[in-house]
């Protein structure tokens, strides 16, 4: 089921395997090889939801019974935009389940001290205007690099684009309503608030870090 209590831009998915595998990330005790693949399996379920409105055409095609008019995508292949360095867990997950995607990364790090973005890597696939293009990171907090990535992907040429992610703040919501309120965001949480230092509250921690085993 999708919660339609959310505002039209923000669909939170709330299927039971959903939630189920996102409280097992939640746990503190939960191992690396675990978490990433509770997020690339989360990533497939949240993929589903994202694709929903892909546009279709026909195809025609020989069953073993009979010819038939049947339903194919149209257009050009969606591109998959990972914002590093964390996007690339659900990246995976999103490739396993659509595995013709074009893909590219946006290299953005968050500045301790400012909580702004600072750029440090941009590569996309070409036509991006004439693409669905899926930015994926885990985590929409206090918004600014998800704004700052959207920027990015919109003077590349994106128009039509959507942002998934697997826990939100409704700070970080907001920021992106205000900045890019045709980007709808589809996540699987959203979280109570914000802490000083700026992480989602009750949140998973640092979703890179758990993910990749650093510090």
């Amino acid at each position: 089921m999708i919660d339609q209590s959310n505002p039209p831009h923000l669909t939170v998915v709330d299927h039971p395997l959903v939630q189920h595998k996102l409280t097992h990330m939640r746990k503190v005790g939960t191992p690396t090889g675990v978490f990433r693949q509770l997020l690339r399996e989360i990533s497939q379920l949240l993929a589903y939801e994202i694709t929903r409105n892909l546009e279709m055409t026909k195809e025609a095609i020989e069953t073993p019974l009979c010819p038939m008019e049947a339903p194919v995508l149209d257009g050009k292949k969606l591109a998959l935009i990972s914002i590093l360095r964390a996007g690339n867990g659900l990246l995976d997950g999103v490739l396993e389940l659509v595995p013709s995607a074009r893909v590219g990364f946006v290299g953005l790090y968050r500045d301790e001290e400012t909580l702004e973005p600072v750029e440090y890597y941009f590569k996309v696939p070409e036509a991006m205007g004439e693409r669905l293009v899926i930015a994926v990171d885990p985590m929409l907090a206090t918004g600014n690099s998800a704004v700052a990535a959207i920027d990015m992907l919109k003077k590349a040429g994106a128009k039509n684009i959507r942002f998934m992610c697997l826990l939100a703040a409704p700070e970080g919501v907001e920021t992106m309503r205000k900045a890019h309120p045709d980007v709808p965001i589809v996540t699987a949480s959203l979280d109570e608030r914000l802490n000083e230092q700026g992480y989602i509250v009750p949140g998973l921690g640092d979703a890179g870090d758990r993910m990749f085993g650093t510090k």
